[in-house]
């Protein structure tokens, strides 16, 4: 720590207490502690010793043995600006920051994804960049085709060899790239659209024996599985469903067919064991599917799964049938994620906000080829600032879904908690922090954008395709060249 105080003091100087004191306030390892003497006394005037001059003159005028008695010295006491700042606070627990620690200590740092790596250098840790801007670095996050494609997906495997010519591509992801060039190829086209289709007839089995709900292999299936989490935003896309079914009784039978493709949503994931609101999301995602399944109006319009005790094992059943994935998280706020990955690599479409790895993929997929919405991360500071100033206006379908759930539809249970997160402009556990209902609207609307390119199977499957074929960057095989190259400075070795 001393070392680290020391550094600062030599880089920024310490002729301004203030910019020192606000410096030590984010850099500090130890919080709460007082600072070692040999750092106070940098910021500490020694003492001056002033003399009058009109006095000095009078006593040059005096005899030398009346000169002592006649100067009249001024000691001048250390400024006592910036010594509370060095005190502690003994109401305030003394901390060790393990963070700062880490950056410290650390040969380099890195963020997983180019957006997360930013926020870290210009927000989390900008005051540590400023001060040693080389240690910062960027590793977006990778996930093995070995296991994600070849081990899981042998169906598309098989033609990703055939249209690539060999089985390189498991350990060079980089051939994924040669999918690009037969993406309109009828023949690829037909056998990525029979894969896909033998890999949903194993979730249709797999859901009937975990929940007993018979699903059609015919509807879209779109997936959703991740920790159960305010910020990753399953609320969201239940209540985007919730409105879908609402919109759904509204009409009549032919009417519901003509304006609606028939959809499977998959929702998995566990609640860590205290999180009460993450909890009542669970709860209510199953109370929406029990009323759906059993509606007879809706029939395989619309069916809700959760998957019970989701897991890896049970990701390997899903991610290859899956035809939309949800990657819905406020921006900002994932570092990266990996499952958005794993679902891409298997030709899933993803539909997301620009947050986390979701930026580097719709990039190399193809703007054309992810479903965007949503508020964007350098906008959720002010858009939250403005809900606390009560200048938010609510969408009315936002209402409406609200009111739609609190009218009792989906059982007795009462979901006030839960709704009630979503308004008022300020509170513990209110004020909609993570911005379901701003982002609502936008979300709604890009589903029908889903459900429009869907009914063109030709245009989806060569979105699927693209989305496989953009995927090679986020092999881990790369990002541990990367660690290794920058961090350990070895080359490494390629497991096969």
């Amino acid at each position: 720590m001393l070392q680290l105080l020391h550094t600062i003091v030599a880089e920024y100087g310490s002729e301004d207490p203030e910019m020192m004191q606000e410096k030590l306030k984010e850099m500090r390892i130890l919080d709460n502690v007082e600072l070692p003497e040999a750092v106070i006394e940098l910021f500490v005037k020694p003492k001056e010793i002033v003399i009058d001059p009109v006095k000095e003159i009078v006593a040059t005028e005096l005899p030398v043995e009346e000169e002592e008695e006649a100067e009249i010295v001024e000691e001048v006491e250390p400024s006592e600006e910036v010594k509370p700042w060095f005190n502690p606070d003994p109401n305030q627990p003394q901390l060790v920051r393990m963070a700062n620690l880490c950056v410290v200590g650390g040969h380099a740092v890195n963020g997983v994804a180019e957006i997360h790596s930013e926020i870290v250098r210009q927000e989390v840790f900008n005051e540590f960049y400023k001060l040693w801007p080389e240690k910062f670095q960027n590793k977006t996050n990778g996930v093995t085709p070995r296991r994600w494609i070849r081990f899981c997906n042998p169906n598309l495997s098989k033609i990703i060899t055939k249209f690539t010519g060999s089985e390189d591509w498991v350990i060079n992801t980089e051939k994924l790239v040669q999918l690009r060039k037969f993406a309109d190829n009828d023949q690829l086209q037909s056998e990525w659209r029979e894969a896909k289709r033998i890999n949903k007839l194993k979730i249709v089995s797999f859901l009937k024996e975990t929940t007993g709900y018979t699903v059609s292999e015919n509807a879209m299936f779109d997936v959703q599985v991740k920790r159960i989490h305010e910020y990753k935003r399953q609320l969201l896309n239940i209540l985007g469903i919730v409105y879908r079914y609402k919109k759904m009784k509204e009409m009549g039978p032919e009417e519901r067919k003509a304006a609606y493709v028939p959809r499977v949503c998959i929702f998995g994931g566990k609640a860590f064991s205290t999180y009460v609101q993450a909890k009542r999301i669970v709860k209510f995602i199953t109370d929406v599917a029990a009323t759906i399944n059993h509606d007879p109006d809706i029939g395989d319009l619309l069916k809700v799964v959760f998957v019970p005790d989701y897991n890896v094992s049970v990701a390997e059943v899903l991610i290859p049938g899956s035809e939309l994935s949800q990657h819905i998280s406020t921006a900002g706020m994932e570092a990266s994620g990996t499952s958005n990955m794993k679902f891409a690599m298997n030709g899933c479409i993803l539909i997301g906000t620009l947050d986390g790895a979701n930026v580097e993929i719709r990039d190399e997929v193809g703007e054309d080829n992810f479903f965007l919405f949503g508020a964007e991360a350098h906008e959720i500071a002010g858009l939250r600032k403005e809900r606390a100033e009560g200048k938010f206006v609510p969408d009315p379908r936002f209402e409406e879904v609200k009111a739609f759930v609190r009218s009792g539809v989906f059982g007795p249970y009462n979901y006030d908690g839960l709704m009630g997160s979503l308004e008022g402009n300020e509170g513990y556990g209110r004020a909609d922090y993570f911005l379901v209902g701003k982002d609502f609207p936008s979300y709604i609307e890009c589903q029908e954008k889903v459900d429009e390119a869907y009914r063109d199977q030709k245009r989806w499957t060569k979105m699927s395709i693209l989305n496989t074929a953009g995927s090679f960057k986020f092999s881990s095989d790369r990002t541990i060249h990367q660690y290794a190259r920058d961090i350990w400075m070895i080359e490494p070795v390629v497991l096969p």
